[in-house]
């Protein structure tokens, strides 16, 4: 296929083909993927999956899962079909919206769904199709995002989202109102002492225990390499 890059993540567990252009996998689908705490043989769905980094990363740490993923871009959605199978994941891949409910419900029952989905509501958005609906909202905003998620949800499924920190607030109000409870936040801060810019939020459908703040993750030290503790997840695959 033009227009590629063939990538690895996680050490060279994962090999990523990916555009050239638009929008391109980096460290918010590894954490994303590190922060599921899935286990062998469960059953887990990602919404707007783009080339398939964040479940192929998943696939990578935890053996034997059934993946299922919904993508609306027709590119991505055969990156992600060649992606998967080049890295031997056995994962369905729809062409569909989160905006359809009701595919959520056929996909469903999953033990886990994750997402990063389109966070900034208005500003500039960056050029190119793609890489617009990746960043920018558009009909779908956060509301929609976490209401496709629940929907494919076992009670006490858990559902995942990586976001900007600036929007913390909206993903634990949207994960609150599609039904999900006892939310976990992880702040992600790009050096040691350094705000988060960041986080990785998870909730439990039917979930009813208090909301828990991690202490942040510093992703790198101040000479610019990874932290140990991000280098054991971006590159040695374990889980957060």
């Amino acid at each position: 296929m033009t227009g590629t890059t063939d990538d690895l993540l996680l050490g060279g567990r994962v090999r990523l083909r990916q555009p050239v252009r638009g929008f391109r996998a980096g460290l918010d689908a590894v954490l994303l993927a590190a922060f599921v705490p899935a286990r062998p043989g469960q059953r887990v769905l990602e919404a707007g999956c783009g080339s398939g980094a964040a479940f192929l990363c998943l696939a990578a740490r935890v053996p034997r899962l059934a993946v299922v993923a919904v993508e609306r871009e027709p590119a991505m959605v055969a990156l992600a079909r060649v992606n998967a199978a080049a890295n031997g994941v056995a994962a369905t891949i729809e062409d569909g919206d989160v905006a359809d409910v009701a595919l959520a419900r056929r996909l469903g029952p999953v033990d886990h769904a994750l997402a990063n989905p389109p966070y900034w509501p208005g500003g500039t958005a960056p050029p190119g199709a793609i890489r617009r609906a990746a960043t920018h909202e558009g009909s779908a905003g956060l509301d929609a995002w976490a209401r496709f998620l629940v929907a494919a949800l076992k009670d006490g499924g858990t559902a995942a989202l990586v976001l900007p920190a600036a929007r913390f607030d909206a993903g634990v109000a949207a994960l609150r109102q599609a039904g999900c409870g006892a939310t976990t936040l992880l702040p992600l801060a790009p050096r040691v002492g350094q705000p988060a810019k960041r986080v990785l939020l998870r909730a439990r459908r039917g979930g009813r225990g208090p909301a828990t703040v991690l202490p942040p993750l510093a992703l790198h030290d101040a000479d610019g390499r990874f932290t140990p503790a991000a280098e054991s997840v971006l590159r040695d695959a374990a889980a957060i």
